[in-house]
């Protein structure tokens, strides 16, 4: 009889087989096309299927390599990260890039116990300062810097 030496593992094999056959299911309807005339379905069926053996060959070594057990989720990096994302995506149409950058780094900062607001504010004002450069100069994209 088979047993599981890996928890983690198998958990993680079962998400990752899940998400490559909801990539199956979701492009089964698009145009599969051939090799040398791909339609729009055919690089995401096959890419689907990798996705299912990757998962497939990460369960197939929680039956032999040992890991960890399955931990306990941990509720507040999960809400912390979820409510800056929120926060952006909605502020940025009002407030701009530059502010609503920085909030929602400051905001995902409190994900750790241990925050360390100068540490916060440096990575905020230089992720900002890296999204300016790369997305609106370097891209030109049509995002506002300071609000309406």
């Amino acid at each position: 009889m088979l047993r599981i030496k890996s928890p983690q593992d198998i958990g993680a094999a079962v998400v990752i087989i899940l998400i490559g056959i909801a990539g199956i299911y979701f492009g089964w309807d698009l145009r599969f096309g051939t090799a040398s005339r791909m339609g729009p379905g055919f690089f995401p069926y096959y890419l689907s299927w990798c996705i299912v053996a990757l998962g497939l060959l990460i369960g197939g070594r929680a039956f032999v390599l040992d890991g960890p057990s399955i931990e306990r989720p941990q509720l507040r990096p999960i809400l912390m990260v979820v409510i800056g994302t929120l926060f952006f995506g909605y502020l940025i149409e009002y407030v701009g890039l530059v502010v609503s950058t920085i909030g929602m780094v400051l905001i995902a900062a409190y994900a750790r116990t241990a925050v360390n607001l100068k540490e916060s504010i440096l990575l905020a004002v230089g992720m900002t300062l890296f999204i300016v450069v790369v997305f609106v100069w370097a891209l030109h994209q049509p995002l506002p810097l300071w609000g309406n």
